[in-house]
């Protein structure tokens, strides 16, 4: 099997100059925004930094394809990296430093492209997390200065730890009823957004996570740090990985009342 190292230690690389430019801009009192057709913002941070993994891309990688949130697919073939240059942009543009660069590898396999490499680098958090199928999931500053991660073991709702993005998403997509019974049960809810609560399922802090509707991009590097970190990354149709168009994250010991709840009277 494939190690994936070279790979991982070159989206490191990719990170690196992401943050550097959107780190650049954070804040910036002339910072352009944009409307996209799905009325969702995107600012010239976002442009710049696929660009620029773009670029980097095209001289480390030029026989790998390449799909982005801005940009689209370029290329073919059974490499495929997947790129979302600022996981968070609301908060990007508004000053709230809850926002993360979003890399991964996916590789084609009998069962489609799944991830094997993954980072998510939040440079204005101070942390990044990284994994590659096969190696376990790790966060720390670099490869060299890295602390392992492991998923929770708690196997009850009743002490279970559940963050979400918000309610209007569940409510829209008819699915709210599920959702609230579920806050109902566990232990603690917040709503922490964006990537940062997959992250947090993947170092045990927060037990589960769910989100009603998502993009490849936002979930390709999420899923495989959870799973090599010991938890479990599906839709919400229980399908494993980041092709269901939402997810739901767990610890594994509590997917299965998880996906109940969440598809409970839909």
């Amino acid at each position: 099997m494939p190690d994936y190292l070279d790979d991982l230690r070159l989206a490191h690389v990719l990170a690196d100059a992401a943050d550097a430019a959107t780190t650049d801009r954070f804040k910036a009192l002339d910072l352009k925004v944009e409307t996209k057709p799905d009325m969702t913002p995107v600012s010239e941070a976002d442009k710049a930094a696929e660009e620029l993994i773009r670029g980097h891309l095209g001289r480390a990688r030029p026989r790998d394809a390449i799909l982005g949130e801005e940009y689209g697919v370029e290329g073919t073939g059974p490499r495929r990296w997947v790129i979302d240059p600022i996981d968070g942009t609301k908060n990007y543009v508004r000053g709230v430093p809850v926002w993360a660069t979003l890399i991964s590898l996916m590789e084609a396999g009998e069962g489609g492209f799944e991830p094997v490499v993954g980072v998510v680098s939040a440079p204005a958090l101070g942390r990044r997390w990284w994994a590659a199928k096969g190696h376990g999931a790790f966060s720390g500053r670099s490869l060299t200065k890295a602390s392992r991660l492991q998923v929770s073991q708690v196997s009850k709702l009743s002490d279970a730890s559940f963050a979400y993005s918000s309610l209007s998403g569940w409510e829209e997509h008819g699915r709210l009823d599920g959702f609230l019974d579920l806050t109902r049960e566990v232990w603690r809810t917040r709503a922490y957004g964006d990537f940062w609560p997959y992250m947090m399922v993947a170092e045990g802090s927060v037990d589960m996570c769910a989100e009603p509707e998502l993009s490849l991009w936002d979930m390709a590097a999420t899923a495989i740090v959870v799973t090599e970190a010991g938890g479990t990354f599906t839709g919400l149709d229980a399908r494993p990985g980041p092709h269901s168009g939402n997810a739901a994250a767990s610890n594994g010991l509590l997917h299965d009342e998880l996906l109940g709840y969440l598809n409970q009277r839909y």
